[in-house]
């Protein structure tokens, strides 16, 4: 999903903001929004993870028993 995403902001990205024509007009939501709602659906991966983003590892000199 989150590539998904990536690709629609890159391609909302490079499309004008508004566009008008005799079917009617369209607004896109603006980037800042498509940005921050990228950040929501990361950190929302991220706390699905198992892994908390810390890891605590003892460190043991070779010898020192």
């Amino acid at each position: 999903m989150a590539e998904n995403l990536d690709e629609t902001i890159r391609e909302n990205a490079k499309g004008p903001a508004k566009a008008s024509g005799d079917a009617g007009s369209v607004e896109q939501h603006a980037l800042k929004d498509q940005i921050e709602a990228d950040r929501y659906l990361a950190s929302k991966d991220a706390a699905k993870s198992k892994r908390r983003g810390l890891i605590f590892n003892k460190i043991v000199p070779p010898g020192a028993e």
